[in-house]
């Protein structure tokens, strides 16, 4: 209704305005307007007006008038209340002073009146004012239903209003609307009348009525409602102070509060200077279009110009921001003096409010959404220590192509927002992957990450943080906090400490059996070391099986080709068909491998109290049941699907396992149910046992059972083993007991042996040592199999460890440093089974690259040294030196034990003396190898990295590029590198499947279960047990070997037999599952000079050809016979690595010398080993059904290469694994 008809020109139409109206010509004005037929009315006075009268001052008296009279009647009436309470203060003080002078007079009933009059008091103030009063405020505030919906009603009809206001700017400033034919005019007069209500509701609950009147929102209402009224009364509008209803924005902030909407404090102050810089400059422009478009009056409104509303917005805007390009500017004096003044203001507001909004809009979080759910999709949490690495690491492995079930969307939840390469890492992955920036602490946080219903939350720690215990308590609190969250979400989170893992059962949410799982690195880490230290190159294939890596082609016949054909190799879970129902587990074993190319390893074995447990090549007793889920180790997923889809009936003549698929029989179609993951299995009402429990069941083989002269011979009252009867124990003894000097040591005969070589002080953080030799002291070993353990280290830092080592038996230490020659020569380094190397000083370096200086350089100061004595002869008497930690009355425990050096004993060869001793007092035959100058490079070691690019630093003579992947590097592959990174596949591996991480565990712990873990948590040290058949029974478990092809049962297929063929005669005789091959670098270039160095091949196929200087990896049954015959032979005092180190030496010959063997020393050999049968069978009983001879025991003392002498530890012998040949060792 706007329209400029003042002034020089004309601007605007009215659509009411009607035609046939008269317009007289102005003779001040040189503008004509001549009669139409059909014209819009305009007039330089007043459009609808004939007499060209203004009546805007009518439409401001009635706001003015309001406005002054109200506050005129309120301040009379607070004059008038002031005078009456000074009245009425005179009256009290009279009264007062009355009752002081008669107060002898009226003390009984003075308290009386006081009282009456204290109790009318109050009831004269409630009165049904006070009531309306109340009910006043309850309506207009925001703390009820009511008045929230009153206030956001209130809000919405003003910017109703407003808009209205916005239209009708487009008309004139003063015009002449029929009321019952406009409808603009009648929304906005029903907008108003609702005004005018609240307006009543406002002023009745207000305290104080004089602030009220002068607030800015009633200031609004004085000068936007009374005009309506009027203009219905004078048929008449003027556009006037409308919009002032722009200065209701400001309360923009507090609507979107009491709606829940802004909840934090940035939200709230953006809001705030929004609103504020907005509705200021929205008014300023209506007031600048208001007096532009209608003149000044003491110009008889001549001056005038047509601006529309927004060109006043834009005038305003370029005021504010001082550039003021001339277009547009104030012609009207009004105009110009409110431009004088607000400009100041204006200026000011421009220049603190806008960089302010620019900061909180910069600074407000790019990642601070809400995650949608899709339908039909999965969506998982991530969280904990979130970077580069470990996203690319954790992303590598989870969305890795032989996973053909990822229909998982990853969210990843932060308080920190991603650099440009994490985000770059983000966008690349963006179908799979979302970021949002908060915390798991917050409970909006994961509401917004939609925690509830995640299918899991993924907790990563920083493996390389300097306090291990401290990230170890943020990651629990993170568990408490999701956990107390919703307490059904399954958690699988990585700790770094294994102490600190007892904190999770304190949660009463936290459940394993529902499949939270807590992966502690340290625990792994130790157990994969020292399952190494049992079988070099175990945890170089344990990591590569878990791990998903594509399979990497290579034409050129190298090592590197059979490596990466195992790397492509991992770990699955699949449920077998029905055709393998009722068979045995070797059976089923076969055929998988031969018939399916599929490697079976374990199964989850239902007990008749339908509890599971997962058994490791649990042998001919156990039978398949139906639905039994099988562990498989394949190079993809598809892969497995044929244990699943075999049908005898229609696949039993197939020779391609690649056509073994989904055939149509109704047997198949029935165990559709059992496609369903391991994980739903279980939370369907499967229960996981412990891992390392065997089945509750009567074994029916033999060999397998301890007779009952064995049970009878053991002392019930002797505590052997832990409580568990998983462990080797002793009772407690003090460090003092077990340190060794220098000189002790050099006089101790230590051979077979392990060497912790471990970098730390006070400060250290702890690594778990306990972890490391659990392992090495399972119970599935028996007493005369375990290797003394001797750490090398600071003793300040090995005091903290001792606590949780004090009840391992066999456990040594030399105070002293790793870096000292004199300190490792002392511990006959050269004739030790194993050394490893570990550091706890990691994380205390800001160069990653330096993190493992100690490590590198020790292992190069090993391999650097050389080793020019021989051993010699020595006669051992009864006062020989007995090592701390053994018990020199135990039989096991001989005071002088395994082999000395001496000094060189020459002969025309140069050929050193390797003398054995046993008995006090008697000297053994002599075995004599010939050997040149020994390099460290020949010892067996391991070391531990952080930084996986120092691995380059290990090896001199490899041609490793430093950008190369851990996995593709010469020392991991051949097993004397070993990173904690590695164990980052394990969260992937664990979310779709569970079990992987049980079987792992089970493998690599030597026997750590839940049961385990709480007795370590209430006492931190393993407890004494008695030999209960219950206790007993828990050794009758399988474990890691290596089987050396040279000679023994399976020499035969060591030149040039098949890999298949081994595998299968290997499980029919023995139920050994063989699973991979410890190969020497250099074996297929049959030179003389071989490199001693081996790598491992995981799961070679069945034509893979074996040459006779591998070592394989295998799965061996637990042999309760050994110890038996290890505790009858009459010269058995002598110390378990002594045995086991020279039954090692003896069968443990290099391939290159096979070809020397004469026959005369041939039939030499044979007539010795046939005088040792004949005596050793009339000396003691042997505990097999085995029929005698059935086996030829066909071991003879050979000649050693040179380059191997004191490398005889290398090569595992055949004879301390098969109990056919046990006599043969025990004999040697």
């Amino acid at each position: 209704m706007l329209a400029v008809a003042d002034g020089n020109g004309s601007y605007g139409s009215s659509p009411r305005m009607t035609n046939n109206i008269n317009f007289n010509k102005n003779t001040d004005s040189s503008v004509s307007i001549s009669k139409m037929d059909l014209i819009i009315p305009f007039s330089p006075e007043v459009p609808c007006d004939n007499n060209g009268q203004r009546m805007w001052w009518a439409f401001l008296a009635s706001s003015m008038v309001t406005f002054f009279g109200g506050l005129f009647i309120i301040l009379l009436w607070r004059t008038l209340k002031y005078l009456w309470t000074v009245c009425c203060h005179c009256n009290i003080k009279n009264k007062e002073a009355q009752k002081v002078n008669n107060h002898m007079n009226s003390q009984a009933d003075g308290p009386t009146k006081n009282q009456n009059d204290k109790e009318e008091a109050p009831v004269s103030e409630v009165g049904w004012m006070t009531s309306v009063k109340d009910w006043a405020g309850v309506m207009i505030s925001a703390q009820t239903l009511t008045g929230r919906v009153l206030v956001v009603l209130v809000f919405a009809l003003s910017i109703g209003a407003l808009g209205i206001y916005f239209i009708d700017s487009s008309d004139p400033i003063e015009s002449c609307p029929n009321f019952y034919k406009d409808f603009t005019l009648q929304i906005d007069m029903a907008f108003n009348v609702f005004f005018l209500l609240y307006f009543g509701l406002r002023f009745i609950a207000a305290n104080d009525k004089l602030w009220f009147w002068l607030e800015v929102n009633s200031v609004v209402d004085f000068f936007t409602v009374p005009p309506v009224f009027v203009s219905v009364y004078l048929n008449r509008s003027w556009l006037g102070l409308r919009f002032l209803r722009a200065l209701r924005l400001i309360q923009f902030s507090e609507i979107l509060q009491f709606l829940n909407i802004l909840k934090t404090s940035n939200s709230i102050k953006l809001v705030n200077l929004c609103s504020i810089f907005i509705s200021t400059w929205l008014t300023a422009a209506g007031f600048i279009h208001l007096v532009e478009n209608s003149g000044d009056p003491w110009e008889n409104f001549q001056n005038s110009q047509q601006l529309s509303y927004w060109e006043c917005v834009y005038l305003l805007m370029v005021t504010m921001s001082t550039v003021g390009y001339g277009d547009v500017y104030a012609r009207t004096t009004l105009g110009r003096l409110f431009m004088v003044f607000f400009i100041l203001g204006g200026l000011a507001m421009f220049a603190s409010y806008v960089p302010e909004i620019i900061e909180l809009i910069g600074n407000r979080k790019k990642y601070g959404g809400s995650y949608s759910a899709v339908n039909g999709r999965k969506h998982i949490v991530v969280c904990g220590h979130i970077t580069l690495e470990s996203v690319s690491n954790f992303l590598k492995d989870f969305l890795h192509k032989d996973r053909d079930d990822v229909n998982v969307e990853i969210v990843f939840l932060h308080n920190i927002s991603p650099n440009l390469e994490l985000e770059a890492l983000f966008k690349r992955h963006f179908t799979q992957v979302e970021f949002y920036q908060g915390s798991v602490l917050n409970p909006h946080d994961l509401a917004r990450v939609k925690i509830e219903s995640a299918d899991a939350c993924l907790i990563l720690a920083n493996k390389y943080c300097a306090d291990p215990d401290a990230e170890d308590a943020s990651n629990i609190m993170r568990v408490i906090s999701i956990k107390n969250y919703h307490p059904k979400i399954r958690i699988i989170t990585q700790m770094l400490q294994y102490h600190n893992k007892a904190h999770l059962l304190n949660i009463p949410s936290w459940n394993w059996k529902e499949g939270d799982d807590a992966i502690c690195l340290a625990e792994l880490k130790a157990g994969f070391i020292a399952q190494s230290c049992l079988a070099q190159g175990l945890s170089t294939m344990l990591a590569n099986l878990f791990s998903m890596r594509s399979y990497i082609k290579i034409e050129e016949d190298t090592w590197q080709k059979y490596y990466l054909e195992g790397v492509a190799n991992e770990m699955y879970t699949e449920y077998l068909s029905s055709a393998f129902v009722g068979l045995s587990f070797p059976t089923v074993c076969e055929l998988c491998y031969v018939k399916l190319k599929l490697l079976l390893i374990a199964i989850e074995y239902k007990s008749e109290q339908r509890e599971s447990s997962i058994l490791i090549n649990p042998g001919n007793h156990v039978k398949m049941q139906e639905g039994t889920l099988g562990f498989f180790i394949a190079s993809d997923a598809k892969e497995v699907k044929r244990a699943f889809f075999y049908c005898k009936a229609c696949h039993d003549d197939i020779t391609d396992p690649k056509r073994i698929k989904k055939c149509g029989c109704k047997r198949i179609e029935e165990e559709h149910p059992s496609t369903l993951s391991p994980k739903k299995k279980q939370r369907n009402g499967g229960m996981r046992n412990s891992p390392n429990c065997s089945p509750k069941m009567m074994r029916h083989d033999p060999l397998l059972i301890p007779g009952n002269e064995q049970i009878e011979n053991m002392d019930a009252s002797v505590k052997r083993y832990d409580s568990t009867g998983m462990f080797h124990w002793c009772p407690s003894k003090d460090i003092e007991k077990a340190i060794l000097t220098r000189s002790e040591a050099s006089m101790t005969v230590l051979s077979g042996h392990v060497v912790v070589c471990i970098f730390g002080d006070v400060t250290s953080a702890l690594v778990g040592l306990r972890n490391l030799v659990m392992p090495l002291r399972a119970s599935n070993f028996h007493y005369h199999e375990l290797k003394p353990i001797v750490f090398v280290g600071s003793l300040d830092y090995l005091r903290r460890e001792w606590e949780t080592l004090h009840n391992f038996p066999k456990v040594s230490i030399l105070p002293g440093t790793p870096l000292s020659r004199a300190d490792l020569r002392a511990v006959n380094i050269n004739l030790c089974d194993m050394c490893v190397i570990l550091s706890a000083n990691q994380n205390n370096i800001d160069d990653a690259s330096l993190q493992d200086k100690e490590c590198i350089l020790a292992t190069l100061n090993i391999k650097s040294m050389q080793f020019d004595d021989s051993i010699g002869v020595l006669q051992a008497n009864s006062q020989g030196f007995t090592p701390p930690g053994m018990d020199r009355s135990s039989p096991d425990n001989s005071p002088v034990h395994g082999l000395v050096r001496q000094a060189s004993i020459t002969t025309g060869s140069n050929i050193p003396i390797i003398t054995e001793l046993a008995k006090p007092g008697k000297l053994l035959p002599l075995v004599s190898f010939s050997q040149e100058k020994n390099s460290g490079n020949n010892i067996q070691m391991i070391t531990e990295l952080v930084n996986d690019s120092n691995v380059q630093f290990l090896d001199q003579d490899d041609d490793d590029d430093p950008d190369t992947e851990l996995y593709l590097t010469q020392p991991f592959a051949c097993g004397t590198a070993f990173a904690i990174s590695v164990l980052d596949s394990l969260m992937s591996a664990t979310y779709f499947n569970d079990n992987i991480l049980t079987l792992i565990r089970t493998l690599v712990t030597g026997g750590a279960t839940p049961e385990l873990e709480g007795l370590l948590a209430e006492e931190n040290a393993l407890r004494g047990g008695y030999s209960t058949p219950q206790t007993l029974a828990n050794r009758d478990r399988c474990r890691v070997a290596q089987l050396a092809l040279y000679d023994g049962p399976f020499a035969d297929l060591g030149d040039g037999g098949c890999y298949g063929d081994l595998f299968c005669k290997a499980l029919k005789t023995y139920n050994m599952l063989c699973f991979g091959i410890y190969r020497l670098r250099d074996a297929h270039l049959s030179t003389p000079g071989q490199c001693t160095k081996r790598y491992v091949i995981t799961n070679p196929p069945y034509e893979f050809e074996l040459v006779p200087t591998d070592l394989i990896f295998c799965l061996m049954q637990f042999d309760h016979n050994a110890g038996q015959s290890r505790v009858s032979l009459s010269h058995s005092s002598h110390s378990s690595h002594s045995s086991s180190k020279k039954c090692s030496s003896v069968h443990s010959i290099p391939a290159t010398n096979r070809q020397n063997r004469s026959s005369k020393a041939r039939e030499a050999r044979d007539k010795q080993n046939a005088t040792r049968m004949n005596r050793m069978g009339q000396e003691k009983r042997w505990f097999t059904d085995e029929a005698e001879n059935t086996y030829p025991s066909n071991i003879q003392m050979k000649p050693m290469s040179t380059h191997m002498a004191n490398q005889v530890n290398q090569y595992k012998s055949t004879s301390n694994l098969i109990p056919p040949i046990r006599e043969v060792e025990d004999e040697c």
